[in-house]
Formats: C-alpha cells, structure tokens, sequence
C-alpha cells in the first residue's frame, strides 16, 4: 500500500489543472498510488449507478412543471431498463399506448416541443433539466416560439424525439436526454435539435448540444446556443450536419472567434 510520502510525482503534473482527465497521476512502485486506484473504484461506480437508476418521472414532471407549459409522461417501447441498456432500437419508439396519448394531446401546429428523456443517465435531467428550462423557456417567449406539452420520456434515447415531435404537429423538437456517463462526468446532459421531426431520420438530421451541467456547458450558454440554432435552423430550413453553429463566443479567451468547421 502506498502513502503520499512515496508516491513519485509525474513531471506533468501542472496540466492536471486543465483538464478532469486522469493524467499525471505519479505512481508508487510500478503502480498508480492507492488514492488515485480508489478515486478511479468510486468514480466507475457512479457511472454504473447513473447508467442502471430508473427515472422518477412523476418527481420529475412536478420540478419540470411551469405555468401555461403542460407536461405529459410518455414510455418508450422498453418495458424495464435490462431492455432499454440491450434493445436501443426499442428507446427510439413510443409504446403504443404512449403514442395514443399524445395524438390525443395533440393541437394545432406549434413551432417548437420540448423532450425530456432519461438516456443513459437519468441522474443528468433530474438535475440540469429544471435550471436549464429556467434559462431556455424566457429566450423562447422573447423570440416568439409556441410551444408544444412538455413530454417527459422513459426509457428513451435520442431519435423518439422525432416521434413526439411528429404525433405534436410540431416543427422542432429538441430533446434533453441523460449522455454516456464518463469516468468524470455521470451527470451530463446533451440537447438534440431536430427540424421537421418525423420518424425515420438520423443523427445526420440533428444538431448536439453537449456536456451540459455545472462542471461543463452552463446553461445560460446552452440555452444561448441552442436559441441560436434554432433561429438559423428557422430562417435556413435545414438542420443537422448541413447546419454549422456560427454564433459568436464559440472561441477560447484570447483567440479569434472561428468555426474550424468552416475552413
């Protein structure tokens, strides 16, 4: 067992401050100190927790609920999360019954329907879904968007969103959904924008909007850019990989603002 006393330090240990990666641990002997072994133990469970946790959609929907904003709960094709974690092809369809109840909810056509989904972290949306509403829905009254019912998805992945959006009538849909935990981050959230949903399209068709939680993507700044990709999405009539994010602020301090995207 090794104690910090006989731990050799890494030469590099100064770029540990720029990034949450495991680098320049040191080592004790020919191994990595017992610290670092029982940080790299615990972090790994914490991913597994947030992979495997059910979400709790009726807490869920009560944090999520605003005023004038419905908020309808939906299930995927995946009767438990066994399914879901092997049948991907399932998390992408609603159930049937799912799917009644939102042609039923359905209205007129709305410009935009917002999706909650557990993804592979239901830890993810329980906390950064609410703060992130907070941010998004007053930029979206400012800039004139109709809204369709909120829809809460369990045991969803990213492309049922194409389906609620369709069942909606709606002309958007952006999908908040739980990432792949890291080793660093089991509380990730991504966005999915998507023009035109319907069933059938690929990830070709969408535009991502990820890392968003304390430690990464404020929400501030995600609802900023989400806003701003769904207004060139508007004005353009595309969405996806032929829409390039070339909103302002997307370049490090002291670097010239660019998309490298774009040559």
């Amino acid at each position: 067992m090794s104690d910090p006393d006989h731990v050799v330090p890494d030469p590099w240990h100064a770029l540990r401050t720029l990034t949450q990666a495991r680098i320049a641990l040191g080592r004790s002997g020919a191994s990595v100190p017992t610290s670092a072994q029982l940080d790299f133990q615990l972090a790994h469970a914490r991913a597994r927790d947030a992979v495997h946790r059910a979400l709790d959609a009726q807490a869920l929907g009560a944090t999520l609920a605003r005023p004038g904003l419905a908020c309808l709960v939906a299930d995927s094709a995946c009767p438990d999360r066994p399914t879901y974690l092997q049948r991907p092809d399932l998390g992408r369809r609603l159930s049937a019954p799912s799917r009644a109840l939102l042609a039923g909810a359905a209205g007129e056509a709305c410009g935009l329907a917002l999706v909650v989904a557990d993804g592979l972290s239901a830890l993810a949306v329980e906390q950064n879904a609410a703060p992130f509403l907070d941010a998004l829905l007053p930029r979206l009254e400012a800039d004139g968007w109709t809204l369709a019912p909120l829809v809460i998805v369990r045991q969803g992945r990213v492309a049922i969103g194409d389906e609620v959006g369709e069942l909606l009538n709606a002309r958007f849909v952006v999908v908040l959904i739980g990432e792949r935990p890291g080793l660093s981050s089991p509380d990730s959230m991504g966005l999915y924008m998507t023009r035109a949903p319907r069933v059938g399209l690929s990830d070709a068709d969408r535009n991502c909007i990820s890392n968003v939680r304390p430690a990464g993507l404020p929400c501030a700044a995600a609802a900023d850019k989400l806003l701003y990709l769904l207004g060139a999405s508007r004005a353009r009539g595309l969405s996806g990989v032929a829409l390039k994010d070339e909103a302002e602020g997307n370049s490090l301090p002291g670097r010239p603002v660019r998309n490298f995207l774009l040559g």
